[in-house]
Order: structure tokens, then sequence, then C-alpha cells
């Protein structure tokens, strides 16, 4: 574990946290990611990132958000993410954008686009990943205790590999 995390994941599980990051975090991430042409992603020196672009549910406008991802073992180009909104009540809006357009995503990963194919994950295998997504980052107990929705999880994986 790199030196810093556990008091990162500490902080990350605040209430406090809760409130301010999501006003701040991304601005910086989409910032030094746009000026940095891709190759850098500031909270990827956490955990691992991508920036996801989908059209909007809504007004099918694109919108580009830096999540923080879950890369899969074993798998090329395939990722999970999880829809915790840093513990707060609603679903984050992404998390809509997917389950409108799933075949409609594209991820910036480590500098280059991949289009991608979201799901759902539901049912077991839903409750395998977020056993294995709390072995990854622990806040994400915490946020779910914090709300009564259940934090959606979705696979994306690029569209060649989907088919197969």
């Amino acid at each position: 574990m790199a030196p810093g995390v556990r008091l990162v994941q500490k902080v990350s599980s605040t209430r406090a946290f809760a409130k301010v990051a999501p006003h701040v975090v991304p601005v910086m991430d989409r910032t030094v990611h746009r000026l940095t042409r891709g190759k850098v992603l500031l909270s990827a020196r956490m955990l691992p990132g991508l920036i996801l672009t989908v059209p909007g549910a809504r007004s099918g406008q694109l919108r580009t958000t830096p999540l923080a991802c879950m890369p899969e073992k074993g798998a090329e180009q395939s990722w999970i993410l999880v829809g915790s909104n840093f513990g707060r009540s609603g679903h984050p809006a992404w998390t809509a954008n997917l389950l409108a357009g799933p075949d409609r995503a594209v991820v910036n990963w480590q500098g280059r686009d991949i289009p991608v194919r979201a799901t759902l994950l539901e049912g077991e295998e839903r409750d395998e990943v977020w056993r294995a997504a709390l072995k990854f980052w622990p806040p994400y107990a915490t946020y779910q205790a914090r709300v009564e929705r259940e934090i959606r999880l979705f696979r994306l994986r690029g569209r060649d590999d989907a088919a197969s």
C-alpha cells in the first residue's frame, strides 16, 4: 500500500469529504488531464482512474467525468466503476447516462480513447464484484452504510471484447 493511502482512506470516509470532494476532485482531474493531453490524472495517484465520456441521458450532450476505477485482472480493456457518489444520497449522474446509453460510452485510459460497453451488475455477479471493490477501496463500505440506495456497479469492456 502506497504511503498515505490509509490516511486518504480515513479522510475520504468522512461526511466533510463527501461534501467537498465532488466539487473539487473532478475539476482538478479534468484540468490536469486536459493540460497533460491525457497523460496525468491526479486522483489516479491514489486509485486507478479513467475519464468517462458518455451522452447525457436527457440532453444527449457529451458528459465527461473523471472516475476512480478498478481495472479487472486478466481481462484486457475491462474496468469496474462504482457509483458511490462519495457516499451522498443520490446516484451520480454518470450512472444514469450509462444506463441510457451503455454502448455509447468512451473511456480515456492512460491517454487512449477506448469505446466501451457498460453493463449494470446485479445479483450474485454484483455481490462478488462488491466484495472485491471493498478489498480494493474499503471506504466504499462507509459510503454504502451512509445511503439507503444500493450503490450501482458497472463493468465496462472495450467494445471488441464485449462481443466475445
